[in-house]
């Protein structure tokens, strides 16, 4: 009981931090796109902070993160190492981080314009385009170290259970940028340089939100830059691989920016706004989820509890397939309309809500993929086996880049978010997949079933919201704001009693308590 209440009580937790964070980033692009809709500025923007944003997930949040956890927490619960030893590796790992990412970002910013000439050639036909591009990309370059020391901040906080200050760390890149767009915005000749100066103000907030915790804890910031230690050694034997796999992943991106920097203007921002919007359930559910699987699988691990693994596993993605099924089907279904509430506005018009729910419509196909690779992964690397997932990594990808160029000609920029989509059901199915040859106690056919159960709820309560937008005294509601909420709210409460009602009848609703482990699958 007390273990299952423990996930429970993270997963609560963080998914509030997260919520938080997610929603600030939804006011952040609300207000972006009323400053500078889908425009040149807007595409130069998106493209530039993607550069470090990529780098952000190799070295920091994705594969720094995944291969610190479960060596620090297994140097914390060791007689030999314990508070100090975590510690002592705490400080190397922040030493080592500091000199590595910091000389990439100073490389990064002197070579920014040819790396803008990289990763969105199509920009050069628009006059002044590439080149604001590279400014930006300079000026951002920075947050990459200090998001990679925040992160693994917020490993050391997880580590110790202390998940709802490191869950609110990323909210305070929201307000950095929101700040900025306010208050400097207007002071500037290009008011998009100052939401590039937003971005720095996010970064030194992520950060420092974390400190006053860290010390109350009783670390100490402490210049180690030593390169033989044992534990260390363990960190760069996992964080290879898994750098390998996230970097394929990258590559579509990058081939996506490419892509869809060569089609109309604008064709990267709605990518941009749409994936924005998939991100919110993506980071409230999954990425909650598999911050609390994380750490809890590592202590397991290092115990040799393969029935803690298991039952932290099953958690999770009951969770998961419970959470993110309805809110894909709602946006398949209605997301036209989340767009336009989030979005239509100011310099954001009619049009862009259309492209830009379009592209919403595929990463919502894809979306139980993302989730579940946020949740297996993890457990993978709870074991220390980061080899798998780079080769599934790297097996999606190239399903992605020949999905690219087999539905681009047919759907545009549209093609590039079904061919993500696509990749990332691949990725998940192959861990899915695979998962019993590492954890034997772990069986396909409950997880198969609660999957099957979710998605017959998901796709009834998405078809009774298409119902209920077509009926005559919802189409007449105004396209004010108040009517827009007024909508939105009507169709959420009907998927909602309707994914609820045909879930309860199919013994399909999650315990918040229980500690049964595996669900029954007889």
């Amino acid at each position: 009981m007390a273990s299952e209440t423990s996930f429970t009580k993270a997963f609560s937790r963080v998914a509030s931090g997260t919520f938080l964070s997610r929603l600030l980033g939804l006011v952040r692009e609300q207000v972006f796109a009323h400053l500078f809709g889908a425009t040149m500025a807007a595409d130069a923007f998106f493209a530039a902070f993607r550069i470090p944003n990529l780098l952000r997930d190799l070295f920091a949040e994705g594969a720094l993160s995944s291969a610190f956890v479960p060596v620090f927490k297994r140097e914390l619960n060791s007689p030999e190492g314990g508070k100090e030893g975590a510690f002592y590796l705490a400080q190397i790992c922040f030493s080592i981080v500091t000199l590595v990412v910091g000389l990439i970002v100073v490389v990064g910013a002197l070579f920014s314009p040819f790396l803008v000439k990289l990763i969105t050639p199509g920009f050069s036909e628009v006059a002044g385009k590439l080149e604001l591009t590279g400014q930006l990309t300079a000026i951002m370059f920075p947050f990459l170290l200090l998001v990679a020391l925040a992160a693994l901040a917020m490993s050391i906080l997880n580590s110790f259970d202390r998940f709802g200050v490191a869950a609110l760390a990323p909210a305070m890149f929201n307000v950095g940028v929101i700040t900025a767009a306010f208050l400097i915005c207007p002071l500037l000749e290009r008011p998009i340089f100052g939401i590039a100066i937003g971005v720095l103000l996010g970064g030194v907030g992520q950060l420092a939100i974390q400190i006053p915790t860290l010390l109350k804890l009783g670390f100490r910031f402490k210049f180690r830059p030593v390169l033989k230690n044992d534990r260390l050694k363990e960190i760069g034997k996992l964080i290879g691989p898994m750098i390998g796999g996230l970097a394929a992943g990258r590559v579509n991106i990058f081939v996506n920016t490419v892509l869809a920097s060569m089609m109309a203007t604008g064709s990267v921002s709605y990518l941009t706004y749409s994936y924005r919007i998939m991100h919110l359930p993506l980071g409230m559910i999954a990425v909650a989820l598999g911050t609390v699987a994380l750490p809890k699988a590592s202590r397991h691990a290092a115990e040799n509890d393969l029935s803690g693994i298991d039952r932290t596993f099953y958690r999770a993605i009951q969770l998961c397939f419970f959470l993110v099924i309805p809110v894909a089907a709602f946006f398949i279904t209605a997301g036209d309309l989340v767009v336009a509430l989030l979005f239509q506005h100011g310099q954001f018009v009619e049009a862009d809500t259309f492209y830009t729910s379009r592209a919403l419509i595929m990463f919502s196909i894809g979306l139980i993929g993302f989730a579940g690779v946020r949740v297996t992964a993890p457990i993978y690397y709870a074991l220390k086996d980061s080899i798998r997932p780079m080769r599934f990594s790297i097996i999606s990808i190239a399903v992605n880049l020949a999905a690219n160029f087999a539905l681009i000609p047919f759907w545009g920029f549209v093609g590039l978010a079904a061919a993500t989509a696509l990749g990332g059901l691949v990725n998940f199915g192959l861990l899915l997949v695979n998962l019993p040859k590492r954890v034997e106690t772990i069986r396909l056919g409950p997880v198969l079933k609660i999957f099957i159960k979710s998605l017959l709820a998901g796709t009834l309560s998405g078809f009774a919201v298409y119902l209920g937008r077509s009926q005559s005294w919802i189409i007449a509601i105004s396209d004010t704001l108040g009517g827009r909420i007024s909508k939105l709210a009507i169709l959420m409460a009907i998927a909602t009693l309707c994914y609820l009602a045909i879930s309860y009848s199919l013994n399909n609703i999650p315990s918040m308590t229980d500690n049964r482990g595996r669900p029954d699958d007889d």
